[in-house]
């Protein structure tokens, strides 16, 4: 290592490691799934992977949607910054959140930001409230975004578990009060991914009696609400108070196949939206008009995400035929396009699955089919409904083929 190199090693700051960044060489689950992939494919040439861990819609947008991105990128008006956003996204928004979930009064001056994506929303959200010692309260297994940078700043993370006997709601009764008098923050992600399991209106009304009895902020990330098969499309602030609390995160990533586009928005209490519009204002410059007017054409028109949510209604239905023909007990979830699935123990008269993980390295390197495991709260493994399938019935060839693959194996639950 060379005289500058040994310098720049020594100030990275401590919350990536210090001096120590980059030199831990343990390998974490994703980049394990992509060599066991890489390393199954070269030792099978010819045999056809499915790959169920994948985490974003395997189509496009629909052709309304590209085209008002086609037309809108060749006018000049849009060529330039737009900061926190334009007026009629916002506009966009109100009527979506009204014609969608039933939230209604909204202001599009006062409620309502877009964001390049959700992630970097979640990102940037402790910046406006976490200062050090400060407790986010963070539902696991869940996205980790907004706790990694509350943690980046000097704030606590406490993990709250998310427990099938509890329908994969948190207990908020038994929070330490202890824990309670440091938290600013309690972030909720429903329909929830990997469990897919949904928020009833009656937990939101806990959530904001808790919230307002403790004066904390209630962050509801709500990519998935639009994907949702219970019947009702529950938005967090339909619920009498919510709005005085917290706010949420809407995407139109995957209700409207645009995860590449990078176009979001956060939604709510007037207070937080100005707290994050300053932050934001200090981070990036806006997200392409013309990507937020084609954005506008797709919350105009949530038939698109009707038939997307069809589609994977159909797809998850035949996976959890498909696995339950094999031993698993899988059940259509409430939302989102996962199926959460307790992982087996072992397969009879042959290895032991420790964990969800060992579980998925087996499924990738024996049967070729890739998963994603969790093991936060006991050991379960996610399958995703976003394979790449040609139609219908591509689907179904796909599903007799992983029964066919997987009724070699007798698990052991």
């Amino acid at each position: 290592m060379s005289d500058t190199e040994s310098y720049i090693q020594s100030l990275f700051a401590k919350r990536l490691g210090g001096d120590q960044f980059g030199k831990d060489t343990t390998i974490y689950k994703f980049e394990k799934i992509k060599r066991a992939k890489r390393a199954a494919l070269e030792a099978n040439p010819g045999k056809e992977l499915f790959d169920m861990g994948v985490g974003e819609p395997d189509e496009m947008a629909f052709p309304g949607v590209i085209q008002v991105l086609q037309q809108e990128a060749e006018k000049p008006e849009n060529r330039g910054y737009t900061d926190n956003g334009i007026q009629e996204f916002k506009e966009a928004a109100v009527r979506y959140m009204e014609n969608v979930f039933g939230v209604k009064e909204l202001n599009a001056d006062k409620h309502v930001n877009h964001t390049i994506g959700s992630k970097p929303g979640l990102a940037m959200f402790p910046a406006i409230y976490i200062d050090p010692g400060d407790i986010i309260l963070m539902t696991v297994p869940g996205y980790p975004v907004m706790g990694t940078h509350a943690s980046f700043l000097g704030g606590e993370v406490v993990n709250l578990e998310l427990k099938e006997e509890n329908d994969f709601l948190p207990d908020l009764k038994a929070i330490d009060p202890k824990i309670i008098a440091r938290t600013k923050i309690l972030y909720l992600n429903y329909p929830n991914n990997p469990t897919g399991a949904n928020a009833t209106r009656e937990f939101f009304e806990e959530v904001v009696e808790f919230a307002k009895k403790n004066k904390i902020i209630v962050i509801q990330d709500a990519a998935y609400a639009a994907l949702n098969y219970s019947g009702e499309l529950l938005s967090f602030l339909s619920v009498p108070g919510a709005m005085d609390v917290g706010v949420e995160f809407h995407s139109l990533s995957k209700a409207y196949n645009m995860t590449g586009w990078r176009i979001a928005f956060i939604v709510g209490n007037d207070l937080v939206v100005k707290g994050f519009a300053h932050v934001k204002d200090n981070v990036d410059s806006g997200q392409f008009a013309a990507i937020q007017k084609a954005g506008i054409y797709a919350l105009d028109h949530p038939e698109i995400t009707r038939e997307i949510l069809e589609k994977y209604r159909r797809r998850l239905t035949l996976m959890v035929d498909t696995l339950n023909s094999v031993g698993f007990n899988a059940k259509l979830p409430g939302g989102s396009f996962f199926l959460y699935v307790k992982a087996p123990k072992g397969i009879e008269g042959g290895e032991d699955f420790k964990t969800a993980e060992d579980f998925s390295q087996f499924m990738i390197k024996e049967m070729l089919i890739s998963t994603v495991p969790w093991d936060n709260v006991g050991n379960y493994v996610r399958f995703s409904a976003t394979f790449a399938a040609r139609d219908s019935s591509d689907e179904t060839r796909i599903m007799t083929e992983i029964k066919n693959r997987l009724s070699f194996a007798k698990f052991v639950f």
